[in-house]
């Protein structure tokens, strides 16, 4: 049974938003997706300041298994990328939800989030 902490929002792409403060959020990929991915050797991040759209691809993760794109869960402009993921990608595996988070956004479309999955519905999504 996967790690499904109620306080996050959730994509049907395996990630996960926390709320940090008004208008910024944290973005990685869920603990499902970590071990689905196996051992996650690599991890390419954005520069600080890059727009995405909704659904946009931020990045890729690369494990042992496969290569993913990586997809921003909101539109905005990226504050921070968590560059310990650089020297130790498989922080994404130990703490997804904690020390393997992967960008910091501001939001620029409010209703983004409104449109995210629940705790509950993304233990439906995948099955748990």
């Amino acid at each position: 049974m996967s790690n499904i902490p109620e306080e996050l929002y959730y994509t049907e792409e395996h990630e996960y938003v926390k709320i940090e403060d008004e208008g910024v959020v944290l973005v990685g990929i869920t603990d499902y997706a970590q071990g689905e991915l196996g051992d996650v050797v690599f991890v390419e991040l954005p520069e600080i300041g890059a727009e995405y759209e909704k659904m946009e691809a931020f990045g890729t993760i690369e494990a042992v298994k496969a290569v993913n794109d990586l997809y921003s869960p909101i539109a905005g402009e990226v504050l921070d990328v968590n560059s310990d993921l650089d020297d130790n990608p498989g922080l994404v595996n130990e703490d997804p939800y904690g020390a393997g988070w992967m960008i910091k956004i501001r939001v620029s479309t409010p209703g983004d989030l409104e449109q995210l999955l629940t705790a509950n519905h993304y233990a439906e999504h995948i099955g748990d």
